[in-house]
Order: structure tokens, then sequence, then C-alpha cells
């Protein structure tokens, strides 16, 4: 492959990039008929399902829910929901799906047993259960299974669970977005049908909820009764056993409990005791004093209890009197005056007073700290046997308040439980719901299903879009070659020329002057196209020899290989040469009889040149016919006569066209093609496959022998998008479709 052909495939891989628009509607416009038919098709097929569709009427009604409530009584802690959590409408929701309410609106309408919304066995069914059974009898690998019979009872729980289900999937519910309210869509085929059974489901959740109440009331009423009596039993059993302790023990309940004499007197006695000991602790200081002393008076005179004793102080007075008389009497009288003897006998009588009364003190202090100490040994004792008193007490204490304790629980108990009770009975014979239908649901007047113009239209562009999806799947699975683009793109060669399809009967060849017909003028101008682009790229040659081949018979190569000789033979000397030694087709198309020497007779040369030479008069072109069949025909062609047949033909023709055999059935082109100058082939439009083509192109590859291009042949203008891309190859000077 040249180096220009290659950028040249580059340059268009890389044009790929961008959306080829004019490609798809090139597809679609080749599919196009097809693609309504499909969708025409279907559409009447949806059409007249559609019209017997039985049509569906949707009634809805509006259920308001107030998640607060008023509560009558605290009894509602019992059994209420909390209505303040977002999760309660979405709970409500739930019940209003569920299969309880259903049933109860199935139980309210009898929809078991109502045709209408439960149709029984349809008689369109009788001839398929026919036929069921046919298969079942005669065809013998077929396992027999027999139905079993249902009783009347079981058959109507089937119709009943039936009809629940039907219901549950025929009612639909929405929550109005930030509302309390409910909407409840039915669908039924009758009108009437459909609003009843919007308001029954909505009448029979209210009725469920208010039986859920009733229930939850009288199990709550039960189970206050079943605790009173235990409650009660409990209570007695616990004051009971409490009057048993008092009676026992023999004690006195006061308001701080039985302990509170043995405290207030294990009180009193410690505070007594330790006045006592403060007492006891001072007299023992005085006594000690008194014992240090001894029998002097004087010393003992000095102690501060003797001296702050008022007695003393007492006669102290008179001692310091008699003292001062007997002083101011000393100064006056002698010491046996009278007065004299008189005040001396008075001072010694209050000395021996003072001596009394300080001996009598000590006395009595001697008493007193004996007495302390009695009084303290037996306080001691008192309030020992007090603390062991108060001991047991408290234990008993302890027991009491337990007992007590379980008085008072139970006690709680049963007035808490016995308010209950009196609430619960009260709460009995009202009733409060949470719901109320707010709008209730009207019969319709219009169906809402089935929308037949939407579903006829759906059908129709569903069916269009798919044919179209089709087609493009098609056309990408499609190993064909049918464009330009794909002769470049695919096979990586140059397109020579495309020849349109000329109409014909099946298994006939054209008419072998079409190229001359005006009636083919887009044939001829095709053809005239192939030609001028022939001529251009060997320019430089003087004579040349053109090789035609295809990749399988049936292609056209011979056509192609006639017509291209045709309009070389408007411009100058050409001589066509039919190669194919094998299925020679050149001769039967201008009519030469078999037994006319040709191209073999030649070469073996059993007969001259001019024997084998046919001219044709209507075109000018001279023809060389195969001749004779030969058992070896690539061997033929592949010697030394054959080249030097070329060669003389090239000396006296500006043109040699070469008819040869396809290149996947036998490898004569490959041998032709050494002697030849250009070669050319031919592709038949959407027929042989890529990896086919590609082969038999390869094929000369291996050989050394570059081909020119690719004429693809007996393209379909009306499918093809070359009729506007490439306008050139034909209507080229002006014809018009007459």
């Amino acid at each position: 492959m040249s180096i220009k052909m290659r950028d040249q495939i580059q340059a268009t891989i890389l044009d790929d990039e961008t959306i080829d628009f004019a490609h798809y509607w090139q597809v679609f416009k080749r599919y196009a008929g097809r693609i309504v038919l499909l969708a025409v098709l279907f559409t009447v097929l949806v059409g007249l399902i559609v019209m017997k569709m039985t049509p569906q009427y949707t009634a809805s009604a509006s259920l308001l829910i107030e998640s607060q409530q008023a509560n009558v009584t605290s009894i509602e802690e019992v059994y209420r929901t909390d209505t303040t959590r977002k999760e309660y409408m979405q709970t409500q929701y739930e019940i209003l799906q569920s299969r309880q309410v259903a049933e109860r609106a199935v139980e309210e309408l009898d929809l078991a047993n109502n045709p209408e919304f439960l149709p029984f066995e349809k008689e369109q069914f009788v001839l398929l259960d026919k036929v069921k059974a046919w298969v079942k009898k005669n065809v013998s690998f077929i396992p027999q299974r027999e139905k079993p019979q249902l009783s009347e009872e079981a058959r109507a729980i089937n119709r009943n669970n039936a009809a629940v289900n039907k219901l549950m999937n025929s009612v639909s519910l929405s929550l109005v977005e930030n509302t309390q309210v409910i909407e409840i869509r039915a669908i039924s085929s009758s009108p009437e049908l459909a609003a009843q059974i919007a308001n029954t489901m909505g009448d029979v959740y209210v009725e469920n909820y208010l039986q859920a109440k009733v229930d939850m009331t009288a199990k709550a009423t039960s189970f206050l009764n079943e605790s009173m009596e235990g409650l009660r039993d409990k209570l007695a059993a616990a004051e009971k056993k409490l009057a048993t302790f008092y009676e026992k023990n023999q004690l006195v309940n006061l308001s701080n409990g039985v302990v509170g004499l043995a405290a207030t007197e294990l009180e009193e006695l410690s505070n007594q005791l330790i006045i006592a000991q403060d007492t006891l602790k001072k007299n023992r200081t005085i006594y000690n004093q008194t014992q240090r002393n001894g029998t002097d008076y004087n010393a003992l005179a000095r102690l501060p209890e003797v001296l702050n004793h008022a007695n003393i102080q007492n006669v102290r007075k008179q001692e310091a009197e008699a003292l001062r008389r007997v002083s101011e009497l000393n100064n006056v009288f002698g010491p046996k005056h009278p007065k004299m003897e008189a005040a001396n006998a008075e001072l010694k009588s209050v000395r021996d007073t003072l001596q009394s009364q300080i001996h009598d003190l000590i006395s009595s202090i001697t008493t007193q700290y004996q007495a302390s100490q009695d009084r303290v040994a037996d306080l001691q004792e008192e309030v020992a046997t007090a603390k062991a008193e108060y001991r047991r007490v408290s234990n008993l204490e302890n027991k009491r308040r337990s007992l007590q304790r379980d008085v008072d629980i139970n006690q709680q108990l049963y007035e808490s439980m016995f308010q209950r009770l009196k609430e619960t009975s009260e709460l009995s014979g009202f009733k409060s719901v949470n719901a109320r239908i707010l709008d209730p649901a009207v019969a319709p007047n219009n169906p809402t299903k089935p929308n037949k113009k939407l579903l006829v239209s759906a059908a129709f562009v569903i069916s269009f879009g798919f044919g179209i999806l089709l087609a493009f799947m098609l056309e990408a699975l499609n190993s064909g070659v049918r464009s330009v683009e794909d002769v470049e793109k695919k096979l990586g060669q140059r397109m020579l020329g495309l020849i349109p399809l000329i109409s014909r009967r099946r298994k006939q060849d054209i008419p072998l002057r079409s190229y001359f017909d005006n009636k083919f003028h887009q044939f001829s101008e095709a053809v005239r196209t192939l030609r001028t682009s022939l001529s251009l790229m060997n320019i430089e040659k003087q004579n040349q020899a053109i090789l035609i081949t295809s990749s399988v018979p049936k292609e056209g190569k011979t056509t192609v290989s006639v017509n291209l000789s045709f309009a070389l033979g408007q411009l100058d000397k050409t001589i066509l040469i039919d190669a194919d030694l094998r299925r020679p087709a050149v001769g039967k198309r201008f009519g030469v009889p078999n037994y006319q020497p040709g191209l073999s007779n030649l070469i073996m040369k059993t007969h001259s040149f001019k024997e084998c030479l046919v001219h044709d008069e209507q075109s000018g072109v001279d023809l060389i016919c195969a001749g004779t069949i030969p058992s070896n025909p690539q061997e033929l062609l592949a010697g030394d006569g054959f080249r030097a047949l070329i060669n003389y033909l090239k000396k006296n023709y500006k043109y040699v066209v070469v008819d040869t055999a396809p290149t996947q059935a036998v490898s004569d082109a490959m041998v032709v093609s050494k002697a030849c100058d250009s070669v050319i082939y031919v592709v038949r439009a959407d027929s042989t496959s890529e990896k086919m083509i590609t082969n038999g192109l390869g094929r000369f590859l291996q050989v050394g022998h570059r081909v020119d291009g690719v004429v693809l042949n007996q393209v379909d203008l009306r499918k093809s998008d070359v009729s506007e891309r490439y306008g050139g190859f034909y209507d080229q000077y002006g014809y018009n479709n007459n």
C-alpha cells in the first residue's frame, strides 16, 4: 500500500471522531419502510389488545388522621401510642395497607361473591382447558396429575383469599405532604364499586381503631381486676404481719417509731452520767487536796474551796473583827484587863468556831466525793442497760420498718390500681377516634385506565424507536460493504466507482446493451465515472491491460468487464478477454456459440488469432472468448503463452480488459495479474462479507501486485447515501429520471 494511501486512510480514521449525522440519516432512510411497517403492525396489535381491555375507574377518598388526641383520663397511658413521633403517620399508613383491614372490607362489601370485582371462571378459557386436557391425554410422557377436588368451604376460602389479594392490589394510598391526610384510591371496573371500596376502607380503618381501643380497654380492665385481687391479698398479709410483730414484742409505735422511748431514756441517762462525772472530777480534786494537807488546818484553811465557802468567809469576818477589837484594846488596856480578857476570849472562841467549820467542811467534802463515786457507778450501770435495750429496740425497729414498708407499698399499689380501675370503667363508655373521612369518594364518570390514546401512541413511539434501534444494530452487525466509507475504512482501498443496481428479474442478467440505453443513464454514467477514475490513475501509461476480478461469483465482475470495455471502446481501441477458463460468461453474454475458439486455443496454438477474435459491431469492441475449457486452466494461464498474448494485445490495443475467475474460488486471478498493469476488484454492495473481501485483496498483496481500487457494484441508490454525497458518479451530465 502506498504512503499516499496510508495517509488517506489515517485521515479518514481521524475524521471518525466527528458524528456523521448524514450517515445516520441514510441508515434510517434505508430501513425506513421496515421501521414504519414494524411500528404500524405493533401499534395495530396493541390497539386490538387495548380495545378488548376492560376500562378501570379510580375513586379517591381523603382520610384525616389526627396525631394529637385529647386525653380523657390518665388511663390513656395504659394503651396509647406515642402520636408525637414522626413514625406515627407512617404506622397508620401501614395499618391502612394491612391484610386485616382488607379482610374486613371484603367481608363488609361481600367482594368474594361480587362478579364485578372478582369474576367467576371465564368461558374463554374453556377451549384452552380442552386443549390442555387433550395434550395430557395423548402425550404419554407428560406426567398425569389429577387436580384435587376441593370442598365448597375450601373453594370459598380460596375465593375470599383471592378477593383480599385483589383488593390489596387495587387500593393505593398516598400521604399528602406536610399534612395529616391520606388519600385512598380504589380501582375497579365499576365506578360505583370503586367509590364503595375507597369509602369502606376508610370506615374499616376507623372501626378497626375503635375496636382496638375497646379490646385494649377490656384487657386493661381484666388485668386491673386480677391485679387488684392479688394486691388486696398481699396488703392484708403485710398488715397482719405488722400487727403480730407489735403484739409479740409489746411495742408502741410513736411518731418517731418504736425506738423513741429507748432513745430518749438513753439520752437522759447519758446526760446525767456526764454531769455526775464532772461533779466527781471536782470532788476528787478537792478531796485529794485535803488528803495531802492532813490535819494542818492552816493549810486546809488556805484551800480555795475552803476560802470561798460562805460559812468560812463569815467566820473569817468575825475573826477579823475580833482581832481588830483586841488590837484596839491592847493599846488601851493591859493583858489582865477584863475587857482585854473578854476580847481575847471572844477571839479564841471565833478561832475555835473557824476550826470547827473547816473540820466540818473537810468532812462534807469527803462525803460528797464518795457520793459522787457511787452516783457515777450507778449511772454507768444504767447507761449500759439503756444501751443494750436501745440496741434490742433498734433491731426490732428495722424489722418494723421492713414490715411497714411492705404495708405502704402494697397500699400504694392497691390505691393506684383501684384508681386506674375506676378510670377504665369510666372510659369504657367513651369512644374517641383518631381519624375521620374528610372527603368521601364519589363514583367517577370517566375511566382512568387504560388510556387508549396514550397506550396506542406510546406503542407507536416505542415500536418506532425500537425499529430505529434495531436498524442501527443490524447496520452495526452488517459485515458487508455498501458505501465509500466502508471501502476506505473496512477494506483500506481506493474507491474507483460504484455501479447502481438495475431492477431485473431474479436470476436474470441485465441487458447487454444497457450502457447504450438512455433508460439506464445512471448506470451508464457510473461506468463512465469508473472509466475516468481508471484513466487518471494510469495516465502515464500508453497501453494498459486491466484485470477485473471479485471475491466470489455473482458479484457482477463480468458485467463490469463488459460495460467498462464499452466505455473504453468509446475512447480508443479496446479488446475484452474472458480469462475465466472455468466458468466463462463473456461469450454467452454476446451470444457467441460455444464452439467458438478463444483464449485457451490461442495459448495452446491450436487456432490463429483471427480465428479466435470476435468483433462486436455495435460497440466496436473486440472479444476473445474463453474457448475450449481446458483441464489445467491455471497452468495454462501461468505459462509464457498468456503473457506473450497480453504483450501482443497491448501493442495493438489501447485497452485490454481481462475478466478472470473469483479470488476465493481459485488462484487464477493472481496468476493473470502478473501479466496485467491494473487490478480492479469488484465488490457487490451489502452482500459479500468484509473478511472474504479482505482475504481476496490480501492474496494480491502476497504475490506483490497492488490493487488499483474497488468498484462497488449493484448499489441500491434508494437505500444508499451516495446518491446525495457522491452525485458525480451518476447524473454527471444532467440526466433526469424520465
